[in-house]
């Protein structure tokens, strides 16, 4: 072979080389590989996302600005509206509810497929009566107080005692027709245990200064877990104590033991090394349950310098955390804090990847055929509602030609790590394309048409629909996501 020759077959293998470096879609002997890069863009996906707190005790704060037509389609990854309001402002004479005031911004989100979450609170430190005066007139004991001073007679606002048998069996009452109205409702993502505390923090720091028990907390939970069968509940981790760190303390065990959650009121209120308390206490929770994380009202934060953006994005890691919230007028922290929202983002709660999909560039009908894909989680946490790997194979109309789910490996088991160590499983799926059935000597089989088809990968229900948005460019509008062409030959 001449010199020329040579340094022909030398450009030739660099030619090639550059070409596969280039091109996602390898082509082998009889198969096709396709490498798929995460586009970087939010998700939302169900038990996960950012929470908007369109009342946050105060019904000003902070919806009140927003027109009714705006739902912040804007903020990346906004996957539901968080509505706290006190109990007076929802049953405003005994047995009579103003319903609307919940039902109205829910309908908002929910109209563009988001979901919506509540706490109802029995304490505030700017109203007299956040349990209904009703209540009170009742025969329900309390304390007056006034914030900062605790329990002062002739205080400003009343607390109710939480262990009060009258107190209780009103409660009681409107959590029951809570449920009825709530629980199992698809459209509602979890409901926090708000009945206790000032705010509904669990707490009465900033408001009685009363001390109860663990047994009153418990009756607390007990109450709402008698009634919510079916939605996630959750309590706040102040519960067990504004500042005691523990990875394990006896009131979240409880919490735990009857599948209730814990979330995090709030994050950053003062400066680190005091920026938060219980991250280890999301250690028992986030394997098996969301954490959720609600951070300091941001311009309450920015005024006591206790805002930071860094450690901001390692709360989301060192919680595990499904939920972050918009604490704060919601235009006004995006726009100051973009980049960062960005990068919570790409870890906050799961983020499923196909990282790789290799598929027969032809299978002949009714006979079985492989398809081997590389799955990993990129985000913090497991994929709590769990789902399957489908492919849909589609014709040149976009009509549906078969529909073929992996049953064997469910995502919600992917292992999750730190960023950019995603850890893959390969999962190895059988298929076959309208199998023949045969009988005394017929056959029968659903009629497919041989030719060339598009093929697209999905992730959700066992019975192939689609449940999860994936972090790719070319769907169908449905959650399945391009992969390329296969053909299907006849018999």
């Amino acid at each position: 072979m001449s010199f020329k020759q040579l340094n022909r077959k030398y450009l030739a293998v660099c030619l090639i080389v550059l070409i596969q470096c280039l091109v996602p879609t390898v082509y082998a002997a009889d198969t096709t590989t396709v490498l798929l890069k995460d586009n970087g863009k939010a998700l939302i996906n169900p038990s996960m996302g950012w929470t908007m707190h369109y009342y946050s005790n105060i019904l000003t704060n902070y919806g009140s600005k927003l027109e009714p037509s705006d739902t912040l389609d804007d903020f990346p990854g906004l996957s539901v509206v968080y509505l706290r309001v006190p109990w007076s402002f929802i049953e405003i004479e005994e047995g009579k509810y103003n319903w609307e005031l919940l039902d109205t911004p829910s309908q908002r989100w929910i109209e563009k497929g988001k979901r919506v979450a509540l706490r109802i609170t029995c304490c505030e430190s700017w109203m007299r009566y956040a349990t209904p005066e009703w209540v009170k007139k009742a025969g329900a004991k309390g304390y007056d107080f006034t914030p900062g001073r605790g329990t002062v007679e002739g205080g400003v606002f009343w607390e109710p005692q939480y262990d009060d048998p009258v107190f209780l069996a009103k409660l009681e009452n409107f959590v029951k027709v809570l449920a009825k109205r709530y629980d199992g409702n698809p459209n509602v993502d979890f409901i926090d245990i708000g009945s206790y505390g000032v705010w509904g923090e669990g707490h009465t720091l900033a408001s009685s200064r009363q001390t109860y028990g663990i047994e009153t907390i418990q009756k607390h939970i007990d109450l709402y877990c008698k009634y919510f069968k079916k939605t996630l509940l959750c309590i706040s981790d102040d519960f067990a104590g504004h500042d005691n760190r523990a990875s394990r303390l006896p009131i979240t065990d409880y919490a735990f033991s009857k599948n209730v959650t814990l979330r995090d009121d709030s994050i950053m209120v003062q400066p680190a090394p005091r920026h938060w308390y219980h991250s280890e206490l999301a250690g028992q929770f986030w394997p098996t349950l969301p954490v959720i994380l609600e951070h300091e009202h941001y311009g309450n934060a920015i005024k006591r310098k206790s805002w930071d953006k860094q450690l901001w994005k390692q709360s989301v890691e060192d919680y595990h955390a499904s939920y972050m919230s918009i604490h704060w007028w919601p235009r006004v922290l995006l726009n100051e804090n973009r980049a960062t929202i960005d990068a919570i983002n790409l870890r906050l709660g799961y983020r499923l990847q196909a990282k790789k999909v290799i598929w027969p560039q032809s299978v002949r009908i009714g006979e079985p055929f492989s398809i081997k894909t590389l799955l990993a989680n990129a985000g913090v946490a497991p994929c709590y509602p769990g789902g399957y790997l489908a492919f849909t194979i589609k014709d040149e109309a976009g009509g549906i030609v078969a529909t073929l789910i992996d049953e064997a490996f469910n995502v919600r088991e992917l292992d999750i790590a730190k960023a950019g160590q995603e850890k893959t499983k390969v999962c190895n799926s059988h298929f076959v394309i309208a199998p023949l059935f045969k009988d005394e000597g017929r056959s029968f089989s659903r009629n497919i048409h041989p030719g060339m088809y598009d093929l697209y990968i999905s992730i959700g229900k066992r019975d192939g629909t689609p449940a999860f948005e994936l972090p790719y460019d070319r769907q169908d509008g449905f959650k399945r996501y391009y992969l390329g062409k296969i053909a299907l030959i006849d018999r």
